[in-house]
């Protein structure tokens, strides 16, 4: 937008702060500098008094000049800002208007207080006025008498939990942590092969509870759970139990507060179960994922709903998840898996690796069926108490991971079907063809560390039974 003065001096000023006060005679002497002097007001026309004033009535100067403090004071030089400072600071304000000698008798410094384009409501409206990329989305308009919660619920916008209704000034405020426009397509979701732009993930994530800064990852989780590797149509309608389960890692981590210890997988975190119901949100209102629908998941589980959570990296005694995947440790990254759990692993005993990870193949035998094999993927989320067993015996996770591929070796005689008074097992032909199966193939079993400092427990992340050939674990960089 234009600005009241192309060359010269501008001031940002409100009669609603007492440092606003405090430098009026400062104007005085800038106005009667040779430069040109342009004094905005935000709050009142009048103020101050004896000045030729810009009401900045709506803000949109203040927000143009993305002033947060009053009094700002500006160089301006071809109708931009050139250079501020903000509160009174008379060092500042002499660099910035070239005097020098301003404010005689007046301290040196003075904080000043917030602009009203800080105002929470303020802020949004003018968010919105102000996005250089218009909403397409569809307006629903609701009753005066009508709740916006209620009214989720009864359009099936939501997960079975209250949403936060997603007002314009709030889909505004989370595009802010995206620079891609709203319009952007980021992909086609299935099962309804819909548009997906990121106008509809920043919606979905405001109805899921999510912060502007979560977006990204929300939005790369989007991304990987519609590629063709993950198969989210599949995951979506298999009457299995899975759903995507996300595991975050690299810098993001921290830099959005994302629990990584006591309590990793249950409730507590914003970030964590937010981020996870969003992606969910979008399957569901954006992909067509409804359960009775598309999805005829026979039980389901609260992968449906959210199951998301960070590695803890710095406590590992092994390269991350990311990083074995490929990835660079400076890199931030979420991996989608179709998945279900967690199951429980209980060894208080053990204190060598060996003994460990036997009770760990025992446990592992257990997914899907103790008599199936070749095809369900896992992971094991190992605690920081049995991860240390490990780190002392410097235990990489190649040595895990081939121990519990030998002990997960198992007799054909015991897996075919019938045996062991089960009609469950592999068939009669694979166990005339070799004395032993493997439970998992070369790349099924992966390992993450996570959890609370105390307790000698772990966890099994259950893959979705049809494994590698239904959907693929995915990894993708979050662009943040």
């Amino acid at each position: 937008m234009r600005l009241p003065i192309a060359d010269g001096v501008l001031v940002v000023v409100k009669d609603d702060c007492e440092t606003c006060h405090l430098v009026v005679p400062v104007l005085a002497e800038l106005a009667e500098g040779e430069e040109g002097l342009a004094v905005v007001s935000q709050d009142r026309a009048g103020f101050p008094e004896g000045f030729e004033v810009v009401h900045d009535r709506e803000l949109d100067i203040s927000w143009h000049l993305g002033t947060e403090t009053t009094p700002t004071v500006y160089r301006v030089e071809g109708g931009e800002a050139a250079d501020e400072q903000a509160g009174w600071d008379r060092s500042g304000w002499e660099r910035v208007t070239g005097l020098t000698g301003l404010g005689a008798g007046l301290p040196d410094h003075r904080p000043g207080c917030g602009s009203d384009t800080m105002l929470p409501d303020t802020h949004q409206r003018l968010l919105r006025r102000h996005s250089p990329y218009p909403m397409s989305s569809r307006r629903v308009e609701l009753g005066t008498a009508e709740d916006p919660v209620e009214a989720a619920f009864a359009r099936g916008w939501t997960d079975g939990l209250p949403v936060v209704p997603p007002t314009e000034e709030r889909v505004a405020r989370m595009l802010e942590g995206t620079d891609l426009p709203p319009g952007h397509v980021l992909c086609t979701l299935a099962p309804d092969l819909a548009e997906c732009t990121v106008e509809k993930v920043a919606i979905n994530a405001v109805m899921a509870g999510c912060r502007p800064e979560y977006l990204p990852v929300v939005l790369a989780a989007v991304e990987a759970a519609a590629g063709r590797r993950f198969n989210i149509h599949g995951v979506s309608a298999t009457t299995y139990f899975s759903g995507p389960v996300l595991i975050v890692n690299g810098p993001v981590r921290g830099r959005i507060g994302m629990n990584s210890g006591v309590n990793v997988l249950g409730q507590g975190n914003r970030a964590n179960l937010t981020i996870g119901r969003a992606l969910n949100l979008v399957v569901r209102n954006v992909g067509g994922a409804r359960p009775g629908g598309v999805d005829q998941a026979t039980f389901g589980s609260p992968s449906k709903l959210s199951f998301c959570f960070p590695e803890d990296e710095e406590g590992s005694p092994w390269e991350s998840l990311a990083v074995e995947r490929g990835f660079l440790p400076e890199e931030s990254t979420v991996t989608l898996f179709a998945a279900h759990g967690p199951i429980e692993v209980v060894d208080q005993k053990s204190r060598t690796p060996e003994s460990l990870a036997t009770t760990f193949a025992l446990q592992l035998r257990m997914v899907a069926h103790p008599k199936l094999a070749g095809m369900p993927e896992a992971i094991v989320v190992v605690s920081p108490e049995h991860a240390r067993l490990f780190r002392r015996a410097d235990w990489t996770k190649d040595r895990l991971r081939e121990e519990l591929q030998s002990l997960l070796r198992l007799p054909t005689s015991e897996m075919v079907a019938g045996a062991g008074g089960t009609a469950e097992g592999i068939p009669a032909w694979l166990a005339d063809r070799q004395e032993e199966i493997p439970k998992f193939g070369p790349e099924g079993l992966w390992f993450v560390h996570a959890g609370g400092g105390a307790g000698g427990f772990s966890a099994i992340i259950s893959g979705w039974i049809g494994g590698r050939a239904s959907s693929e674990m995915t990894t993708v960089a979050i662009d943040c």
